[in-house]
């Protein structure tokens, strides 16, 4: 690998996130790893950087160690996603959709790569057991998908009256309408559904961690116990 190309990386990633390199570096438990390399550049020193340290940094950067490395793949593809609601009882999503800032309501660190448009939603309470948990996050891509494409599926959908939920999608008995089902409530039928993103995945409660944007760092989240 060039040292140059993979601090260029890193440096582009600070500036497109806001983030100063001993704020990253605080954040992935490297405390002076960028230093270290932007002293190796200068110096000319080809020791190099480990592959273990861009690991680390990746998270932090919203990318990932193979891009920072070699520069493969995508730039923004990362593992931060943006919470943009919680899921409560009856599946709803709350705060209303217009109410939510720019940036969500907080970010977390996620143990996969995931598209740098992932939204998520965290669940709150025990009205979606047995299929989640309080404190479980459901990831979705943001792209608005047709109602069509998440038949049968499980999807975080907006309704046109401008209700949010987490629910099943099914055809509806009127065409152009849809029945939205969940494990612990009765089905909402007829619905016209304006906006459907479909679950792609799901972070277990206490493998995900809120992110500080201003810090460059990760808080320990306390997960209470609904037991």
């Amino acid at each position: 690998m060039e040292l140059e190309d993979v601090l260029a990386r890193i440096e582009s990633r600070l500036k497109v996130l806001g983030l100063s390199a001993h704020a990253a570096s605080l954040a992935a438990k490297k405390p002076d790893a960028i230093r270290n390399l932007k002293r190796a550049v200068k110096s000319g020193d080809r020791r190099g950087i480990t592959t273990e340290t861009l690991i680390a940094l990746a998270p932090v950067l919203k990318t990932t160690a193979a891009w920072l490395l070699e520069g493969v793949g995508e730039p923004g593809t990362g593992m931060l996603a943006k919470v943009v609601g919680k899921i409560g009882a009856g599946s709803e999503i709350l705060p209303e959709y217009e109410q939510i800032p720019p940036d969500g309501l907080f970010e977390i660190t996620v143990p996969f790569p995931i598209p740098e448009d992932t939204i998520a939603f965290e669940v709150e309470g025990d009205s979606m057991w047995p299929r989640y948990d309080s404190g479980d996050v459901i990831i979705c891509w943001k792209q608005s998908e047709d109602a069509e494409t998440v038949l049968g599926r499980e999807a975080a959908v907006r309704t046109s009256n401008g209700r949010r939920y987490l629910k099943r999608v099914r055809r509806g008995a009127v065409p152009g309408t849809y029945d939205l089902e969940s494990h612990n409530a009765e089905p909402i039928r007829g619905m016209e559904i304006a906006w459907a993103a479909a679950v792609q995945a799901v972070v277990r409660s206490g493998q995900w961690q809120r992110f500080d944007k201003t810090t460059g760092r990760e808080q320990t989240v306390q997960i209470p116990d609904n037991g």
